[in-house]
């Protein structure tokens, strides 16, 4: 007999889920306040697949640079004084977060994670054949300045041992690789290629999941919010929705960085704050040969080539729920993506260029929280921070096989939010 299970929220997180939960012969709704799926995060994000960067934004140091970049426009890492009350609680749990020993075990986490994903995507490619532009050219990491590449070659060091394959390249070798990077050749103190990474389009993918998802049977309710969540006796009993009641037998919360909002009515305290960050998309009016997506180490930025588009994002702002675009952060990621890679100074104009916000739901710690709650019949799929496509289809098929019953394939302790309880 099938079971039901409402999925919250239809980003790539809830859509791949519902996929999932399909395969395994459950009836899935997933109810998304936007008018389609993927609209949110999931929409115009940074496109890269990177295992390496598994280690946390929290690294130790981390929370005092950011104090130094309070209220800097240009800077890569903002925070915002009027974020500062409602993020303190959050602030401190990420400043105890960044002790050596519980980012190291956060960065372990998050690999392990991101080498299962990589693997479960490529068999969604294989199975299922989406085109979303994705590459499996790795990425580069450019670096200027030599003592940040000597730190980065020992973290490279560490994830190999891990898994995660690395070469570290000359100056001369990284232009050979991605022959674009000619124009700042001797700004260049070397690179790192990673050739487990890659990129895609995640709202292409997001997509292409949901038509696969509808096809497994998937109902898609769009325009309709969740706007509270009824529990009793340690299971919730049904959700209220702008379009009326509904439930079911289990329930997944894949909301993103609002799901702590919903949660909290709950006694769940969710430690995800909603960070902040930007894209740019450009469509050159000449055809372009960028074949590598590179990873500025110094200018905080991503470059990734998606078919005829060169995406580039970055910057992290701390400014709680506001999505608006913000003209000087747009003009500066431009900027940074102009400073790599001259040839897309537009003084004509005739480039396509189109810019996005989005928020990043990012836990404390780092690792996303995945799988059972207090409420046995509820289930969490969560706070991926700028990871979220990375680890996007290992976290749905995780957290799919726990609503199910089965056994995950991979640890799982690490992702718990009981973890928050016991963090030392």
């Amino acid at each position: 007999m099938k079971q039901d299970v409402i999925v919250i929220g239809a980003g790539l997180a809830g859509t791949t889920t519902a996929w999932f939960l399909a395969q395994r012969g459950l009836r899935v709704t997933v109810l998304e306040r936007r008018d389609h799926c993927g609209l949110e995060t999931s929409f115009a994000n940074g496109a890269l697949l990177t295992p390496s960067e598994a280690d946390p934004w929290n690294a130790p140091g981390t929370f005092l640079r950011m104090l130094r970049w309070l209220g800097r426009e240009d800077s890569p890492l903002l925070l915002r004084p009027r974020a500062l009350p409602g993020m303190l609680a959050w602030g401190l749990k990420f400043l105890s977060a960044s002790r050596p020993h519980r980012h190291s075990r956060s960065t372990r986490a998050n690999l392990r994670l991101a080498l299962y994903s990589q693997s479960i995507l490529d068999e969604l490619d294989r199975n299922l054949g989406i085109e979303y532009d994705r590459l499996h050219n790795g990425t580069l990491k450019i670096f200027r300045d030599r003592k940040s590449l000597k730190l980065s070659v020992e973290l490279a060091d560490a994830l190999r041992a891990l898994g995660l394959d690395s070469r570290v390249l000359s100056a001369e070798q990284a232009v050979a690789m991605e022959p674009m990077l000619g124009a700042i050749a001797r700004q260049l103190a070397g690179a790192i290629h990673y050739p487990s990474d890659g990129s895609g389009d995640a709202h292409l993918f997001t997509s292409g999941m949901h038509q696969h998802a509808v096809n497994a049977g998937v109902s898609f309710r769009f325009k309709t919010s969740v706007t509270k969540i009824h529990a009793a006796s340690g299971r919730i009993l049904r959700l209220e929705t702008g379009e009326g009641e509904v439930e079911a037998d289990h329930y997944v919360l894949a909301a993103g960085s609002y799901s702590p909002l919903l949660a909290k009515p709950l006694g769940l305290r969710l430690p995800i704050y909603p960070v902040k960050g930007y894209s740019v998309s450009i469509t050159p009016a000449d055809s372009h040969s960028l074949r590598t997506p590179l990873v500025d180490f110094e200018r905080k930025v991503v470059i990734a080539p998606l078919g005829r588009v060169i995406r580039v994002a970055g910057t992290a702002e701390f400014t709680g729920y506001d999505t608006s675009l913000n003209p000087s952060r747009c003009a500066n990621i431009l900027r940074q993506a102009v400073a790599i890679l001259p040839w897309l100074e537009d003084p004509g104009r005739r480039n396509l260029v189109t810019y996005w916000t989005g928020l990043r739901p990012m836990t404390c710690d780092g690792p996303p929280i995945l799988g059972a709650t207090p409420y046995a019949n509820l289930f969490l799929n969560t706070g991926h921070g700028p990871l979220g496509w990375t680890l996007c289809a290992g976290s749905a098929k995780c957290v799919a096989e726990l609503v199910a019953g089965a056994a995950c394939e991979i640890e799982m302790q690490d992702f718990s939010c009981r973890r928050f309880q016991h963090a030392g």
